[in-house]
């Protein structure tokens, strides 16, 4: 009786496949690739490529671009192409495109940013390239052709102007963006302490007067990005130099006027620090801004009938100096770069609460942009 319930017993355990690892194919994570611009004033080469996979955890796929201080990158309307600012100090500045060709980093061509230290690229949806030089606190116009090689420098507009404080001797164009549904132009300039207004002209290829020409911050702030709400009425930018995150809000006229501004650091903490970068969701719930030296994410709710800021929330980054970071494609997560201790910190994100929590850390060479696919 024991060796026919013995037969039987190994005969259903080769029917079934005792084996759990054969008969259950591991089924791997989806991941969302990225890519990171750094400085390379250290260990960086580049450009470089990782994956996040869909429980938050990272895979370095390595370098895939060598260039000079690609500082902050960008991708072409139909993205097969990217689009590098590098960063050059003292020099002259350049941008570079390189076609995306599978895995791998092809470079099309690298052309003079028009001004010193471009610290910041764009392209729009017709494919113009636009760059904020920090150092000569320039705006310039490129374009991108069929084949994703970047044309000369077609427009440059000049800043003038200074601020109040020891870093606002002049202009310093720190960033430039496109208005959503339109072909307006927005340029941050931390020097000047103001936002700076233009459109392109798609018959000359240059960057025209807007319905203003500029808006100025509260004293002392320099603003040094910005993040539109879905609504299209209001924008909010980050302050570097006091810390803060200004509304602005987009009047019957059409022009833009400052509202409230609100801190982005805890009120207990008083040491230094400097903002960097703000992203707010897609639903408009929930706004997202990094602090160097506080070394961390401030989480706010944003009201949706005023816009109203309200702080829900100080993450750690785990690292130093929280440059660029971003929302992966379905926002379930956030990604950041720590320049000064060579880390990336991905976080899973609650839709609904708009809440971080710690996932994974890997290391990366002084990273200082974050641009997914």
């Amino acid at each position: 009786m024991k060796t026919f319930l013995s037969i039987l017993g190994l005969s259903l355990c080769l029917f079934t496949s005792c084996n759990s690892k054969k008969s259950t194919p591991e089924i791997q994570p989806e991941s969302i690739p990225f890519y990171v611009g750094t400085y390379t004033n250290k260990d960086s080469k580049g450009i470089y490529k990782y994956e996040l996979n869909s429980e938050g955890y990272f895979t370095e796929i390595g370098l895939k671009a060598i260039t000079e201080s690609p500082s902050f990158l960008s991708f072409s309307a139909d993205k097969k192409h990217l689009i590098a600012a590098n960063k050059l100090d003292p020099k002259q500045g350049t941008i570079s495109s390189f076609n995306i060709k599978g895995d791998s980093l092809i470079l099309n061509n690298t052309m003079p940013s028009g001004g010193m230290n471009p610290c910041f690229v764009t392209t729009n949806k017709d494919n113009y390239v636009l760059a904020a030089n920090y150092g000569s606190g320039s705006v310039s116009l490129l374009k991108l052709n069929d084949n994703g090689h970047l044309s000369d420098t077609l427009n440059i507009k000049q800043h003038i102007g200074k601020g109040t404080t020891s870093r606002q001797e002049g202009p310093h164009a720190h960033s430039v963006y496109s208005v959503p549904n339109s072909d307006d132009i927005i340029s941050v300039d931390l020097g000047t302490n103001s936002l700076w207004f233009y459109k392109i002209d798609k018959n000359t290829n240059t960057l025209k007067a807007s319905l203003q020409d500029t808006l100025l911050m509260p004293k002392g702030a320099g603003p040094r990005h910005l993040t539109f709400h879905p609504n299209n009425k209001w924008i909010y930018v980050i302050n570097e130099l006091d810390n803060t995150i200004t509304k602005v809000e987009r009047s019957a006229n059409e022009k833009y006027v400052t509202k409230e501004s609100i801190t982005t650091l805890p009120k207990d903490y008083t040491g230094n620090s400097y903002c960097a970068d703000i992203h707010i969701s897609s639903d408009g719930k929930f706004l997202y801004a990094s602090n160097r030296e506080h070394n961390s994410i401030t989480i706010f709710k944003v009201d949706s009938k005023n816009g109203v800021l309200t702080a829900i929330g100080y993450e750690s980054t785990r690292g130093k100096t929280p440059r660029n970071f971003a929302l992966s494609p379905n926002e379930d997560f956030l990604v950041v770069a720590n320049r000064n201790s060579d880390n990336l910190i991905s976080y899973k994100r609650d839709q609904d609460s708009g809440l971080l929590t710690f996932v994974d850390e890997i290391k990366a060479p002084t990273p200082s942009c974050i641009l997914f696919e």
